[in-house]
């Protein structure tokens, strides 16, 4: 199967033309997919395009232009068609935060490319590595403002490359899972990656996330809280995400000290002063006179039983032993807190072998190791 070559795509612009290409799709047993997202500049964020590459094409979506992609959707739901994405995690909440859209179907290259032994995960680096094709990565076109109407040929470009190498990409990796054995384990990975779905983040809670925050006392806490509400306002009325509204920084600093001279707060420029001073003094006056927050309590602290340390440490030996042996990144032959668990509770290893963690192709694979480790005198 051969990549669609450089400058060989075509634009999705409107409801006629992706019926035409989703006729298209529908012949295939499998497409790929990506989508570019303007986060970095706009408030809320939007998907401002959706790629896609057939065997014989490679397809632009303008998701701005076309009012009802829901006949995309169908195609998205579609089990007889395989999707194949390369990191899909924000993808697929991106699609489904935007227009609930589910990816039945799923084959992540990203996913693939791990359980064949590579390290270096980014699609430039796997596409690098397995066909000696150099991706355009520069930093200007990743954070592009998708929104931006017209879109620069060199960006459009940009967003083709991202999917032109993928279908071929799928069959090198599904060749060689095939002959490793480990097809079973990326279509159940890759299963499990298309139940994700968008969370939005609590507005009584979100802020409680924010690096440093910790430091602060119940006062603190509750001026932070004002100050990201108002935050979050201004970033909604001026369409920007909110650290170009105010830093994290910005919104630590007056929370430690409500008082401070607003002149002398990291952030604050005369500018934004004039702009946002009145906003922000309000704000500062509601958390002040608010009730103290208080943090969720943390569950009791665990005192370690006797030799779980030492379980526990032969437990991740054998990990990485396990790692070497199948030439994999340790962390995906079990998961760790099963791991801990079963340092502190040995005597439930068969029960933690059915937990909800653990995948079933770790059950029929790896866990003959674990009880062999676990079996083992001294957990040698």
């Amino acid at each position: 199967m051969a990549s669609v070559q450089p400058g060989h795509w075509e634009m999705v612009a409107d409801a006629i033309q992706l019926g035409s290409l989703l006729t298209e799709v529908s012949r295939y047993p499998r497409i790929a997919l990506d989508t570019e997202s303007n986060g970095f500049h706009r408030y809320p964020e939007k998907v401002c395009l959706i790629q896609v590459a057939t065997p014989v094409g490679l397809y632009l979506i303008d998701t701005l232009a076309i009012e009802d992609l829901s006949p995309l959707g169908d195609v998205l739901a579609d089990d007889t068609i395989e999707k194949i994405f390369h990191a899909a995690d924000y993808d697929i909440r991106s699609l489904d935060r935007q227009w609930g859209f589910r990816v039945r179907n799923l084959y992540d290259t990203s996913i693939a490319a791990r359980f064949t032994g590579l390290s270096r995960l980014g699609l430039g680096s796997v596409i690098q590595e397995t066909f000696g094709i150099e991706l355009p990565k520069e930093k200007r076109l990743q954070r592009a403002d998708w929104s931006i109407r017209p879109l620069s040929l060199e960006a459009l470009e940009y967003a083709a490359s991202d999917i032109r190498h993928l279908l071929e990409l799928r069959e090198v990796l599904g060749q060689r899972l095939e002959t490793l054995g480990r097809t079973e384990w990326v279509a159940e990975e890759s299963a499990r990656l298309a139940e994700v779905r968008h969370t939005p983040a609590d507005p009584e809670t979100a802020f409680l996330s924010m690096k440093g925050s910790g430091a602060l006392d119940g006062r603190g806490l509750a001026v932070l809280k004002a100050l990201d509400s108002f935050r979050e306002v201004e970033a909604r009325r001026r369409g920007v995400p909110p650290f170009r509204v105010f830093a994290d920084k910005t919104l630590l600093t007056l929370a430690s000290d409500p008082a401070a001279d607003l002149d002398t707060v990291p952030g604050l420029s005369r500018g934004v002063l004039r702009r946002m001073g009145r906003g922000l003094y309000t704000a500062l006056g509601v958390g002040v006179n608010a009730p103290r927050v208080r943090r969720p309590p943390r569950g009791p602290r665990v005192v370690p039983v006797a030799g779980e340390p030492e379980r526990l440490k032969a437990l991740k030996a054998w990990r990485i032993e396990e790692g070497k042996r199948l030439e994999l990144d340790p962390s995906v032959l079990w998961p760790l807190i099963s791991l801990e668990r079963l340092a502190r509770a040995p005597e439930n290893l068969e029960a933690e072998v059915e937990a909800t963690e653990v995948r079933d192709w770790q059950r029929r694979h790896i866990a003959l190791y674990l009880r062999a480790s676990a079996a083992a005198p001294e957990g040698k």
